[in-house]
């Protein structure tokens, strides 16, 4: 199970770097010969989404290496930590699109070419559709990275919107309003920040194991209820790390039987818990006697 969700993260990550680097090269090619710079902007942000896809892709192999002596618990905070970083390019592309926006408001130029909107048409559907693909990996692998990568395509579609709006009034309405390019690319990084920090705060929880699972722990309980010997849980901590949840559960058994017992009980238990719910990695079971 665990290889299959790293492949499938793996080939989601390889869809958004291809369609970047192409996505990359239309708009700046086309916002240049079409005298958009909502159209250069987009390109801007499409650049960075091609470096952060790499360091989604390194994140995705890193963190999925086995535990080892040094790392017991495996590798997968390096996922969070691709994250921040991917976030950090999302502000610099924001940053940048709006100094160039807020320079070139002031400044006089040509209306965009009106062929510039089918090429932001294409846009959109392409990389509203590359939100879903890669969003649904994320959602399926567990994977805070790659549902940041998604983001990125979500936020590109809408600057791509925001640009389609702005050179169709410049374009329609003529002399005068060759500025609603720019006011379309500064509403543009204004949203890309938001959407930083939408990617920011739960890779932020993840790092700080933040209580965020409480669904997974009602199905914890519910696979627990069922093993042989096990009469209630009482404490359940979780945190995430990668594709994976670490868990430490504290269950409740007969107050008479021997350690030995208990022990076999609580091995059950962890073996349980694995099989049923295959996105658990490392389960820790503290024993309470039932008084």
């Amino acid at each position: 199970m665990e290889i299959t969700h790293q492949e499938s993260a793996i080939k989601a990550t390889y869809f958004s770097l291809i369609g970047n680097i192409g996505l990359a090269l239309i708009k700046g090619i086309a916002g240049i010969f079409g005298n958009s710079y909502a159209l250069i902007a987009d390109a801007i942000e499409s650049t960075t989404d091609i470096f952060s896809s790499f360091l989604v892709l390194f994140g995705l192999k890193y963190s999925n290496k086995p535990a080892d002596e040094n790392h017991p618990y495996g590798h997968g905070r390096a996922e969070p930590l691709v994250t921040f970083i991917v976030v950090g390019f999302l502000i610099t592309s924001a940053t940048i699109i709006a100094h160039e926006s807020i320079q070139n408001i002031g400044t006089p130029h040509k209306s965009p070419k009106s062929w510039t909107l089918i090429i932001l048409g294409l846009i959109i559907i392409w990389k509203e559709y590359s939100f879903r693909k890669v969003m649904q990996k994320g959602i399926e692998t567990n994977s805070s990275s790659l549902k940041a990568d998604a983001w990125h395509h979500r936020s590109d579609a809408i600057t791509s919107i925001a640009a389609f709006i702005g050179i169709s009034i410049a374009i329609f309405f003529g002399k005068g309003f060759e500025s609603a390019d720019d006011w379309a690319a500064l509403f543009a990084s204004g949203f890309i920040l938001y959407n930083s920090y939408l990617i920011f705060r739960p890779a932020l929880g993840e790092i700080m194991d933040e209580h965020l699972y409480d669904d997974l722990i009602i199905e914890i309980r519910q696979v627990s209820h069922k093993v042989e010997g096990v009469i209630d849980t009482e404490k359940c901590f979780i945190r995430k790390a990668g594709m994976k949840y670490h868990v430490d559960l504290h269950a409740t058994v007969d107050a008479n039987i021997s350690v030995k017992q208990g022990h076999d009980i609580a091995h059950l238990l962890k073996d349980t818990l694995r099989s049923k719910i295959p996105q658990l990695g490392h389960v820790l079971i503290h024993i309470e006697p039932n008084e």
